[in-house]
């Protein structure tokens, strides 16, 4: 094969450097390679020629196509750029006669999208020998033939062209003939055999000789045919052709046995030297497949399938010959024309599958090539999409499109494509392709969860199991896979101060929400959590949503009596006065229930009473009434038995004791301890009022110190106690949370007076204010910090120490602004008589506390009045109201505070404003209290 590569002729070698040094413009290459080269021939190198950097080559996607998908015999080295021989070429298979044999390739690079045209000239080597097409040649000469004639030779054929084709021609030395080698006008070169010597037929009638045909490549091929000469007699006139030359236009896939022309040529001679026959003096090996000629007519018809696509014309050399073998010859050209034979052919490449879902608009999908192996108006294609589908094509190089997208895709609306792609020639009838792409969208996480409610209501009974199911909350992602699976949990905070996931816990796949300890609707009532859903994506993304959890009470709290307190924690006994009438407010049961609604509303009943018949209590006020007017007969001890229920289902209750002294002395009173105590008990109760006589001498004496102390510093009057009916105390439960919307009295001080047993005559009171378990305007209990208000002790009007403790006057009977003390109108002190009980009008200093709490109460007594009659408010969300905490008794009247006030206000305007009268109502009348009482200046009672 070396050597064969040395025979190339030096032109074709310049053309070669020249195609190599010089690469077509455009980005055009250009290279010639020998034929018959083995595979791994390297050609040239790609990458130097374009420039770009061999390693890109694989990067890009480079690649050779054929222009009609033929074969293809070269390929790229993406290590070294180089284009070299993939299969072994032949250029006779490819080419056959021609004189030029080009292969054309399409060298695709991607990202960017690249086209470079490649011209791969395939040069001849002298690979086959001349041979001619008959190996015996006849001829029949007569003798009569002259020196010098001429007799044409078959032509040898040769596949190689150019120099490697038939050069030269010899002949068998012989003794009558010489060759003469003549050149047509396609430049072929033709043998005569001349007559150099006449022939004589008596002496050789048959002459052998062997024509050699030789060609020009290097090494020198040859071939040889034996030509037999017939001597006969005289035949002087040879065939003549109606025409030198026969063109013809043959449409492609025209049916076999299709007449192409009918050749023909006339012989002067008669008889047998006259009658013609015809057959193929050259014809290419591809044309002598398909066409025949007939030896008698001349007809050449078709006998093969012709393909415009393989060969476009051909040219065919005609002999006459008449029966004494003188012959002539003629050419026949056949155009082959196109018929729109080939539908396009789509060809699908790169393509980007699957896409992901948010590409931008306009991105490349993928490379659609559409080819068609017919010519002219019959390869000009048309493409387009089937349906409406978001992508199109955009032509890009020669039959090159892309396939790009027009709109935004989502996979969760579309997730798959069929893209329908035709194409459509220029023939008549056109012919058309169509193929179908199917592109699937991938996933990306571009949906948050999305729950299926705005917000979450959820209701728990209280005293729930840690662990029941509160609610659950549901959230929707419509992406894909681990895009869209959920996971729930709760937002970290705070409620109260308590983390939030110590109430509730969350099911991160399910999002079933669970208590995690038990509620307290009384500790709380709602509270709001947050609930995150975050799906798996990268990044992920993630939505709230609020879940309010609302406590639903249960009767789980006993109602908790305040008034009258527990037995063994205070003495605690009303004075009625023996004038009661019937409907007189005796006493007040003041009870709270924690819980609220049906469960708080609270009924209050008399379960066991000394005298059935004199005492009735509220429904639901609490207030013991007089049932009918107090008479003498009627037992000074009265004792009640209240039962306090709530409305809750069950129902709870509780009871407590109302100890009852009709009197209007105390002197009066027999023994004021057989109330409560046994008379066993009578000497533990002399020595305790001994012991706490003398604790209270020297208790009074400090407190004394402290208050000349505060007075110097505030100008504080002393608060003053004088009478013999005690207030009772007003007990609160620790940890006691008011109920919303149904406040309780704010005060800063309760007022315990304790009254020693076992003595008419003592009349000592030790009074103390603490503020201890007060309920705060907040609603919670909280302990404050408050001073400790002491009295002095006070002496009673009387002058002599066997004095009888006088019986209460019958001011309480009086209207608020005719009472004595500092909230009545009654004459100035300046202005009334010695020994007179007046009232001190406006306040000339400030009102003591005592007094600031008289005030409060008659203020209030009008509206107390007002409503005692009308039974307990009630709502749908009834509550009691514990602000009647302070009432007179003996009276119809109860302080209430006002139902307006939300925080605690002062109990009296500022000292410079005048009281103002309350107004005159015709209800029973109020006793009056013992700061209400003018102080005395008598000698104190030791």
């Amino acid at each position: 094969m070396g050597c064969r590569m040395l025979s190339v002729p030096l032109s074709s070698l310049l053309m070669a450097l020249l195609s190599v040094l010089f690469p077509a413009a455009h980005g055009d290459l250009s290279y010639t390679v020998p034929e018959e080269t083995k595979a791994q021939y390297v050609i040239g190198n790609i990458a130097k020629d374009l420039g770009i950097d061999a390693t890109k080559l694989k990067t890009r996607k480079a690649r050779v196509e054929t222009e009609d998908s033929g074969k293809r015999y070269v390929d790229i080295n993406f290590n070294t750029g180089e284009l070299f021989v993939s299969e072994t070429i032949d250029r006779e298979k490819l080419c056959g006669s021609r004189l030029n044999c080009i292969l054309n390739y399409e060298l695709v690079l991607e990202n960017p999208l690249e086209l470079h045209r490649i011209s791969l000239n395939i040069q001849d080597i002298n690979d086959n020998a001349p041979k001619f097409i008959k190996e015996r040649i006849n001829f029949e000469i007569s003798e009569s033939a002259i020196k010098g004639q001429r007799f044409r030779l078959d032509e040898a054929h040769d596949s190689d062209i150019g120099q490697n084709g038939v050069n030269a021609y010899s002949l068998e030395k012989n003794d009558h003939f010489v060759l003469s080698v003549q050149e047509n006008k396609n430049g072929r070169k033709y043998a005569e055999l001349v007559l150099e010597k006449e022939l004589d037929r008596e002496q050789q009638k048959d002459i052998d000789l062997i024509l050699t045909a030789v060609d020009g490549g290097i090494p020198q091929r040859s071939g040889t045919a034996v030509i037999h000469i017939t001597v006969l007699d005289a035949n002087d006139n040879v065939p003549v052709f109606s025409q030198p030359v026969y063109k013809v236009v043959l449409a492609e896939n025209v049916p076999i046995g299709t007449e192409v022309v009918t050749v023909s040529a006339e012989d002067a001679d008669e008889g047998a030297n006259g009658a013609v026959t015809y057959e193929f003096s050259h014809i290419p090996d591809n044309a002598a497949q398909l066409f025949t000629i007939y030896e008698l007519s001349g007809q050449i018809k078709v006998n093969g399938d012709i393909d415009y696509e393989e060969e476009k014309y051909y040219e065919i050399g005609v002999q006459a010959k008449d029966g004494q073998g003188l012959a002539s010859t003629a050419s026949v050209i056949i155009d082959i024309t196109d018929v729109n034979d080939n539908a396009p052919k789509i060809i699908l490449k790169s393509p980007n599958n699957p896409l992901p879902e948010n590409v931008i608009v306009g991105t490349e999908v993928a490379i659609i090539n559409v080819q068609d192996k017919d010519s002219g108006d019959n390869r000009q294609i048309r493409c387009s999409i089937q349906g409406s589908v978001p992508f199109k094509l955009n032509p890009s190089i020669k039959n090159y499109f892309s396939l790009v997208t027009l709109s935004l895709l989502d996979r969760e609306t579309e997730s798959d494509y069929n893209i329908t792609i035709t194409a459509t020639d220029g023939g008549s009838p056109p012919l058309s392709t169509s193929m179908t792409i199917h592109l699937s969208v991938s996933d990306v996480n571009d949906n948050p969860p999305v729950f299926e409610q705005q917000s979450y209501t959820a209701y728990v009974m209280e005293n729930n199991k840690p662990g029941n199911s509160v609610t659950s909350v549901t959230a929707r992602d419509p992406d894909w896979r681990q895009n869209g699976t959920v996971l729930y949990s709760l937002v970290a905070s705070e409620i109260n101060g308590v983390a939030v996931s110590s109430l509730l816990s969350i099911n991160s796949d399910t999002g079933v929400i669970h208590a995690v300890r038990s509620f307290d609707y009384e500790k709380f009532r709602n509270f709001k959590v947050q609930v995150v859903a975050r799906d798996n994506g990268s990044p992920p993304l993630s939505s709230n949503v609020t879940v309010s959890v609302f406590i639903s009470d249960e009767n789980d709290n006993s109602p908790q009596i305040l008034y009258p307190a527990p037995e063994g924690k205070s003495l605690m006994t009303e004075m009625v006065p023996k004038a009661a009438l019937s409907g007189s407010l005796v006493s007040k049961v003041i009870a709270v229930d924690a819980d609220s609604g049906q469960n708080a509303w609270l009924s209050y009943q008399i379960v066991k009473s000394t005298d059935l018949g004199l005492f009735t209590i509220g429904l639901h006020s609490g207030e013991i009434r007089a049932q009918r007017d107090i008479t003498e007969s009627d037992s000074m001890k009265q004792n009640l038995v209240i039962s306090v229920k709530d409305n809750g289902q069950p129902s709870l209750s509780a009871t407590c004791s109302v100890y009852l002294l009709i009197s209007d002395n105390l002197a009066e009173v027999p023994e004021l301890k057989d109330m409560t105590f046994e008379e066993s008990n009578s000497k533990l109760t002399f020595y305790l009022i001994i012991a706490l006589v003398s604790v209270s001498t020297f208790f009074l004496t400090f407190i004394i110190l402290i208050l000349a102390v505060r007075f110097c510093h505030r100008r504080k009057p002393r608060l003053l106690f004088d009478g013999a009916v005690a207030i009772p105390s007003t007990y609160l439960p620790p940890n006691y949370a008011e109920v919303e919307g149904a406040g309780t009295l704010h005060s800063s001080y309760n007022y315990d007076t304790y009254l020693t047993t076992g003595s008419r005559t003592s009349d000592f009171k030790f009074i103390t204010s603490y503020n201890d378990s007060t309920l705060t305007a907040g609603g919670t209990l909280k302990k404050v910090q408050a001073e400790t208000l002491a009295a002095s002790l006070i002496s009673l009007n009387n002058t002599g120490e066997g004095d009888e403790q006088k019986p209460p006057n019958n001011d309480w009977r009086l209207p608020p602004n005719q009472r004595p003390g500092p909230s009545g109108a009654g004459a100035r002190p300046e202005e009334a008589g010695a020994g007179a009980v007046v009232g001190t009008g406006p306040w000339p200093n400030p009102p003591t506390e005592a007094e600031q709490l008289q005030a409060l109460m008659a203020a209030a007594n009008e509206v107390s009045e007002a409503t005692a009659t009308l039974g307990p408010r009630y709502n749908a969300q009834y509550v009691p109201d514990y602000r009647q905490n302070v009432y007179i008794p003996g009276s119809t009247a109860t302080l209430t505070a006002n139902p307006q006030q939300q925080m605690p206000q002062q109990a009296l305007p500022p000292p410079q404003a005048p009281p103002q009268a309350a107004p005159t109502a015709d209800v029973p009348k109020a006793a009056p209290t013992p700061a209400s009482k003018k102080k005395v200046t008598k000698k104190d009672k030791k």
